[in-house]
């Protein structure tokens, strides 16, 4: 008996709804702010002095459960350095057609070198404009920042880079469809001795 009445329950709940007041949101005109750990656009970061965090130890590719992400290491020449390591990333893209956004390759970065931007713009007509490479993920040059490849200026060796009190992450756009590299960064201060600021 309760069967015959399972449709008119069901179309009780779209008459009710008709009532309500619909919710327009008005994009792209109005952008809804994102939370502040939003998870967007990738972003490979620097250090004080322009060099890459990124290693080249490919973590990050091997942590992604959707395998979106490419890396290739290359060995650094002394003087002429893209990272203070021994090694930096030579190759590295993400594919934005798999990538599910989960953070998994933020968790496995061993350097901070790869975080994640409030950007969430990233639909495109293209399927190879969704590939993006290392020159568009990495971070802009801020003043005072020199482009590598140049020798390490922080320090005699690369433990000079770790054990600093300054580190930088990210910072959300205060306008959430305004692109990653037209902002700054802003400085995060972390324990002596932890590059990722945990205790």
């Amino acid at each position: 008996m309760s069967s015959i009445f399972d449709p008119v329950k069901g179309f009780g709940v779209t008459f009710a709804t008709m009532f309500k007041k619909v919710t327009t949101e008005l994009y792209p005109e109005v952008k809804k702010p994102t939370a502040p750990r939003y998870h967007g656009r990738h972003v490979l970061n620097r250090h004080d002095d322009g060099l890459e965090k990124c290693v080249g130890c490919e973590l990050c590719a091997w942590a992604c459960p959707a395998d979106a992400i490419y890396v290739e290491g290359a060995n650094n020449e002394e003087g002429a350095r893209y990272s203070p390591g021994e090694r930096y990333g030579a190759v590295y893209q993400i594919n934005y057609l798999r990538c599910i956004f989960c953070g998994l390759c933020i968790e496995a970065c061993p350097t901070r070198a790869l975080t994640m931007s409030n950007e969430y713009e990233l639909a495109d007509d293209n399927r190879r404009d969704l590939i993006f490479t290392k020159e568009q993920l990495l971070a802009p040059l801020r003043p005072g920042m020199e482009r590598p490849p140049h020798a390490m200026r922080l320090g005699d060796d690369e433990r000079a880079y770790y054990t600093r009190e300054s580190h930088y992450r990210p910072v959300p756009p205060a306008d959430p469809g305004e692109a990653y590299d037209q902002k700054a960064e802003f400085l995060f201060h972390a324990p002596q001795g932890s590059p990722d600021g945990a205790a």
